[in-house]
């Protein structure tokens, strides 16, 4: 156990997608999901991540999350995650947080993922990348399923406390532990750390790392494990980033393509 912690969101901070939505097809493959669940899912963790801060924004996403996993088998999914696990995940993993992870290791920090996504995702992803303790969203589990109920959801000032109770259990001094992140709705979790970094962040996000002369890292190389790569680390930038464009332009292409699916079809 190290003296300090540092503690890294996943999605879009160590990996370069989302990692609830990187697991849509295998779900809708194994008839957890429809496809409306699919757009649905997608829906919401756009408006999340724009608006993500809002109370009621993240209270409508929970319930959301709690009614669309109801019922759903717990080993099934886990099974599902580890199964896709190389395919979906592992070749989006940034070099250079794969890079900075290592680096607080060798510190003597622990390092801890912390998402919003849940426990039986973020749990295997952070075994991919050498880390144990994670803050996860956790769902009452009644006879091997989810009940349709949330028991900790890790996202705004919740996510904050699970890293407050977790320094507290593992006795950290905040004031010495790192925090990275690339979303303003973790502004919280940032807030409680002596050492906040933004990662590729969000507009919002950025504006408020200028302001308080946060350092601004772009972490820009998605490659797999076993590629790391070694001779371009996380370096601070001044304002200037993808932010939301680059999402809205992903978004863009990917509803232009399937227009043109279904004309052709």
């Amino acid at each position: 156990m190290g003296v300090s912690a540092a503690f890294f969101d996943l999605d879009k901070t160590v990996i370069a997608k989302s990692s609830a939505l990187a697991f849509g097809r295998p779900f809708y493959r194994d008839g957890l999901i429809s496809r409306r669940d699919v757009v649905k899912s997608a829906y919401a963790q756009l408006m999340f991540r724009l608006g993500g801060t809002d109370e009621q924004t993240m209270a409508r996403t929970r319930d959301y999350l709690a009614e669309l996993c109801k019922g759903w088998r717990v080993e099934q999914v886990r099974q599902i995650v580890v199964e896709a696990l190389d395919e979906l995940i592992n070749p989006y993993v940034y070099a250079e947080a794969a890079t900075l992870i290592g680096e607080h290791r060798a510190a003597g920090r622990d390092v801890v993922l912390v998402s919003a996504s849940g426990d039986e995702m973020v749990r295997p992803i952070g075994a991919l990348l050498g880390v144990t303790d994670v803050i996860a969203t956790r769902m009452r589990i009644v006879d091997g399923r989810y009940s349709g109920e949330v028991e900790f959801y890790a996202a705004g000032p919740s996510k904050a406390q699970g890293v407050r109770d977790l320094a507290a259990a593992h006795g950290y001094d905040l004031a010495d532990c790192y925090a990275y992140s690339d979303s303003s709705s973790d502004l919280p979790l940032l807030e409680s750390v002596g050492h906040p970094n933004a990662v590729n962040p969000s507009r919002t996000l950025r504006r408020v790392a200028t302001e308080r002369s946060w350092p601004i890292l772009e972490f820009r190389h998605p490659v797999p494990l076993g590629q790391r790569l070694r001779d371009r680390p996380a370096v601070p930038v001044a304002a200037a980033a993808l932010g939301v464009g680059v999402g809205v332009a992903i978004g863009i292409a990917i509803y232009g393509r399937h227009r043109k699916t279904r004309a052709a079809a």
